[in-house]
């Protein structure tokens, strides 16, 4: 595929993804009827479709129309990065039709990046600069340019199958180029070859996980000690009671809500080599108490938003309180399964202090047995995700 039918390709994917369809189906939806398309051309088109909705908002603003749309999206994209939108919306080939009169008149009046608001420049919506910027503080703008960049693809290297060193020299064997990042001792970033990860030999013997260094970091930060009972409250697909087991010997369980999320848990902890039980909700009473119980709660995701970027302008107010109360919610939960002197851990992938800091404060006014022993706060200006920890220390 030329270059101009890549965006033309992503045009398309665009207009479904603003009609509400979540953008990895209509990716997987465009790939599957248009075989023609190479890797290369689906990698191309992908990050187009992600760029534009990582910057939906600076992109429609410096397209100079009113409504988004995937050819709104694409043509402030090219705009702002230094291409002249008629040049690829020629209507030769298989480019996208001409700019229409209306296009083109809308892009004349549309003002300069330099002259976007704040808000807009950054790509975020007006309610959430307050948050982010008591949060953040002076890296604010820094940390929210970097949330309109690609993120990185990080690896946990697991430590029951070998070394950092091991592993680079068995993912370059195949292809793929890491470097240790400081975040995490069992983190490694792949600057090249990523696409090879899942099908590499270092991946399917379980010698590499894909975990981002923020949460690696965090579950490292945990103070483990072997032989403990440890309960993964919230698991999803157990990413970190894997990690946790790769750093110390002991009795792993996992919990979800939605029991589905675990399905694949016990094939990616057979390939790690570790031993992980999972748990009904009937069954944990009469597993516990437990040493620790981790709770990674669901949460917006604004940490993440790099990879997630539509749940960016969907989020709302009235989501954020209600995931409030949940949080708040699962830590009186969880707190039940807590051994007196045991630990229990909340952690989320966002940067909201109203998700993080103040759920704790709320916490520990309510369960006054409970002392906050440890508390870890990650940007993107760290290297990976947003991401928070707290480890509260039942007396």
């Amino acid at each position: 595929m030329t270059p101009e039918a890549r965006i033309g390709a992503a045009v398309e994917i665009l207009d479904r993804v603003l009609a509400g369809e979540a953008a990895e189906r209509a990716l997987t939806t465009w790939a599957r009827g248009s075989r023609f398309a190479g890797s290369r051309d689906r990698a191309a088109i992908r990050d187009h479709v992600y760029d534009a909705l990582r910057r939906r908002r600076s992109a429609l603003a410096l397209s100079g129309q009113a409504a988004p749309s995937g050819r709104a999206l694409m043509i402030g994209l090219l705009r702002d990065a230094g291409t002249d939108p008629t040049t690829i919306f020629s209507g030769q080939g298989y480019a996208p039709a001409h700019l229409t009169g209306d296009e083109a008149a809308a892009l004349a009046a549309a003002p300069s990046a330099a002259a976007l608001p704040e808000a807009v420049a950054l790509d975020l919506p007006d309610w959430l600069v307050a948050p982010l910027k008591a949060r953040l503080g002076a890296d604010f703008h820094a940390a929210m340019e970097a949330m309109r960049h690609r993120a990185p693809i990080f690896l946990r290297v697991n430590a029951a199958r070998g070394d950092r060193d091991d592993a680079m020299a068995a993912l370059a064997a195949e292809g793929i180029a890491t470097r240790p990042s400081v975040l995490a001792a069992g983190a490694l970033e792949v600057t090249d070859g990523a696409a090879r990860i899942k099908s590499s030999q270092a991946y399917l013997t379980g010698l590499v996980e894909l975990q981002d260094a923020a949460s690696q970091a965090a579950v490292e930060a945990l103070p483990l000690q072997a032989g403990l009972r440890a309960l993964d409250y919230c698991a999803g697909g157990g990413g970190k009671v894997l990690a946790m087991a790769a750093r110390v010997r002991g009795s792993w369980f996992a919990h979800d809500a939605d029991s589905r999320r675990m399905a694949d848990l016990p094939a990616r902890a057979e390939r790690a080599g570790v031993a992980v039980r999972r748990l009904t909700t009937a069954a944990i009473p009469g597993e516990a108490p437990f040493d620790l119980v981790l709770t990674d709660v669901p949460c917006t995701g604004s940490g993440t938003w790099r990879r997630t970027p539509q749940a960016k302008w969907t989020l709302r107010p009235e989501r954020l309180a209600a995931l409030n109360r949940t949080q708040d919610e699962i830590l009186a939960e969880a707190q039940n399964f807590v051994r007196p002197g045991g630990l229990l851990a909340y952690m989320t992938c966002s940067l909201l202090d109203s998700e993080n800091a103040e759920r704790i404060a709320a916490f520990l006014a309510r369960f006054a047995d409970f002392t906050l022993e440890l508390e870890r706060r990650f940007s993107p200006l760290d290297g990976g995700d947003g991401f928070y920890l707290a480890c509260l220390r039942r007396r």
